[in-house]
């Protein structure tokens, strides 16, 4: 069998903390109150910073410290601030739909993390003493629970090394961050007025973009489509950044097709039909990279990914052979049968799956979560259960 491609990850929601309140009519005061503690607790042992849980009103926003560390060497406390959504002054028309919300969260996260950097371990101290720091973003979009518009508000969650000189605690150098550090970094990036307004609506442009895409899959009966122009490669294997001087993508005349999303005049790229679709072709000529595209293809990308308009059904899995997965009570009899001591495939339980065994599972599964698209990679698969198949073995035959 030639070396080939067989065409077609979920998204998570997490549970959301929550941020402790404190009434308006002691509003006045708490800022006052936060630096009065800090004081009273400096070079007190480190349990004592644990006094400072609760809420602060701080001019603009509430800051809520949330779960404070045990020590300074331990994981960092869990901070978050809470910003009025009125006074924050994005469009309502930037979140007001499922899409737009999603990306533009994604997008302040990426500049709350950005701006932090800027501060991380200028306070000084033991330990993770002075690190600032909140969610990595890779290159997909994605709804993460660093960032949140609520009804009424913007919460954005963090972490802070609260700073000690060895366990005994340094509360000045927590006040730089909690009463210079923070402060900029929040009205630097959650308020609409001190961003660039292109910028934020590019993201926004892009959100329409790709939903119009998503869209139009099922209407044309398709499972993807990859623009041209597209860069594929990554720059290594342990980096999603796209790769420098990469050859851009080029659809074939006979998979070409052309679609007008609302901010852009025209796109044109590869639409995969529904039904088998065959990548072909010797060593190193993309196929794998192909592939993988499709299969990110689920999540939408930032802009600059060179994949932003690279969309898959958001249903499609990737499945594969796993050697020695454990399996439980799976009906794999559609494709095997007759195995040794006369093992029930009807519901089949194994700790200790062979490569065949394990990707029929694997199929029957993916079946049973909606998955309406499969992506298999003939180097990952186990060859024996894939020849089992009377339409694998015709196109074997002609390959």
């Amino acid at each position: 069998m030639s070396n080939y491609v067989y065409v077609t990850v979920q998204t998570y929601r997490m549970a959301q903390p929550n941020c402790y309140m404190f009434t308006n009519s002691r509003k006045g005061n708490i800022m006052q109150k936060l630096r009065q503690q800090l004081s009273s607790i400096n070079r007190k042992s480190y349990p004592s910073y644990k006094s400072l849980r609760g809420s602060y009103n701080f001019r603009s926003y509430t800051l809520c410290i949330d779960h404070v560390q045990g020590d300074p060497f331990a994981s960092p406390s869990n901070l978050s601030v809470k910003i009025p959504l009125k006074a924050s002054g994005f469009p309502a028309d930037y979140f007001n739909r499922y899409d737009k919300r999603i990306a533009l969260q994604d997008f302040l996260t990426r500049k709350f993390a950005s701006e932090i950097e800027r501060f991380n371990f200028k306070a000084k101290g033991s330990g993770k003493s002075g690190l600032i720091s909140t969610s990595r973003c890779g290159q997909e979009i994605l709804e993460r629970t660093a960032c949140e518009f609520t009804k009424d508000s913007i919460i954005a969650r963090f972490e802070v090394g609260f700073p000690a000189n060895g366990r005994t605690i340094n509360s000045p150098e927590l006040e730089k961050i909690l009463f210079d550090f923070l402060p900029k970094c929040v009205e630097a990036v959650f308020y609409y007025k001190n961003l660039n307004a292109k910028e934020v609506e590019a993201v926004i442009f892009l959100a329409e973009d790709q939903t119009y895409i998503r869209q139009e899959l099922n209407k044309r009966g398709l499972v993807s489509f990859v623009a041209d122009g597209s860069i594929l490669p990554r720059e290594s294997g342990v980096s999603q950044r796209p790769l420098k001087n990469g050859i851009p993508f080029q659809s074939p005349s006979t998979l070409s097709v052309e679609l007008t999303p609302p901010h852009k005049r025209k796109l044109t790229g590869m639409g995969i039909q529904k039904g088998i679709t065959l990548i072909v072709g010797g060593g190193y000529h993309g196929k794998s990279t192909l592939l993988t595209a499709l299969e990110a293809g689920v999540y939408n990308h930032i802009a600059g990914d060179g994949r932003e308009y690279v969309i898959t059904d958001d249903t499609a899995l990737k499945l594969r052979a796993e050697d020695g997965r454990c399996i439980k009570n799976v009906d794999i009899s559609l494709f095997i049968n007759d195995l040794p001591n006369k093992k029930d495939t009807h519901s089949f339980s194994t700790e200790n799956a062979s490569g065949s065994t394990s990707q029929a599972a694997n199929v029957i599964e993916g079946i049973e979560s909606g998955s309406k698209v499969f992506l298999i990679d003939e180097d990952t698969s186990a060859t024996n259960f894939m020849v089992r198949d009377e339409v694998m073995q015709r196109i074997s035959t002609w390959v």
